[in-house]
């Protein structure tokens, strides 16, 4: 797949961990994992924008489009 999640760069930079992120955006701690590790095959605009709330960042700041070679 071409689109990456970067979630860890993001959470990094503002200090939370999967649990309390999950805890903040309502999801469960292993689904946010599987979104974190790119094995997700989809995101819900709602979670996303839970996420972007809860971090203070754009889409474009955790969802990255690589062109596959």
């Amino acid at each position: 797949m071409a689109i990456y999640i970067n979630l860890d760069v993001m959470m990094a930079k503002r200090k939370i961990g999967v649990a309390e992120l999950a805890d903040k955006i309502g999801i469960t701690p292993a689904n946010l994992s599987i979104l974190k590790n790119n094995k997700a095959k989809a995101i819900r605009l709602s979670t996303l924008n839970e996420i972007c709330d809860v971090l203070d960042c754009q889409p474009g700041d955790i969802i990255e489009f690589e062109k596959e070679k």
